[in-house]
């Protein structure tokens, strides 16, 4: 049996195996056919037998590139920790400011204008001066996405700044949340009741 029929025949079960594993159609068939470039490189002489060998490989290939992204995701929640915009909540300490009423206000102004996607990436970037690089993963939207709805918060609530109305919707667990963001030096809280936000628009739109 040549390479280009050991290909056919194992390919299938080899991509089940990585699939198995990483739980992404298109990792695990760059897995797989990295698998196979790398096989095909390795002179036969030294592999009994074909399909364990690719099966093993596989295996490996697929722990390696778990541990990889594990170690993506930790340096990524590492550099959030340590950057400019953690650093400033740890700082902050709204308990022991003067301005509850106003910045009660100015939330029940954010709440009523703009939708749950803009309060999220308004409040983050404008308050906590969140970077788009995390910021879009955050509400998983794209970079150019979240720079853009910026901008229409900014625009909405430029033209409504001096506009504040009775009966604006209850926000009371949102700022809850933010003082507790603000006082633990955590951003979990706020972007947690943020994120509760955005779930419910849009089961409300489902």
């Amino acid at each position: 049996m040549n390479h280009a029929q050991d290909i056919l025949l194992y390919q299938p079960t080899l991509q089940r195996i990585a699939y198995s594993l990483v739980r992404c159609k298109q990792d695990a068939e760059d897995i797989v056919h990295d698998t196979f470039v790398k096989w095909l490189s390795t002179e036969s002489g030294k592999i009994e037998n074909t399909k364990a060998y690719l099966i093993a490989a596989v295996k490996n290939n697929c722990l390696t590139h778990l541990c990889k992204l594990k170690k993506k995701k930790e340096a990524c929640l590492e550099a959030i920790q340590n950057s400019e915009w953690m650093i400033r909540i740890r700082e902050t300490q709204l308990s022991h400011l003067d301005f509850d009423i106003e910045l009660e206000k100015a939330m029940r102004v954010l709440h009523s204008r703009l939708e749950p996607v803009e309060r999220a990436v308004y409040v983050l970037k404008e308050v906590f001066d969140v970077d788009y690089d995390a910021l879009h993963k955050i509400v998983d939207k794209k970079k150019d996405h979240c720079r853009q709805l910026v901008c229409r918060a900014r625009k909405k609530l430029s033209e409504e700044a001096t506009r504040i109305q009775q009966g604006l919707p209850d926000i009371s667990a949102l700022m809850e949340n933010f003082r507790k963001s603000c006082e633990l030096g955590n951003a979990r809280h706020v972007i947690q009741a943020l994120k509760n936000d955005l779930s419910r628009s849009i089961s409300k739109k489902s």
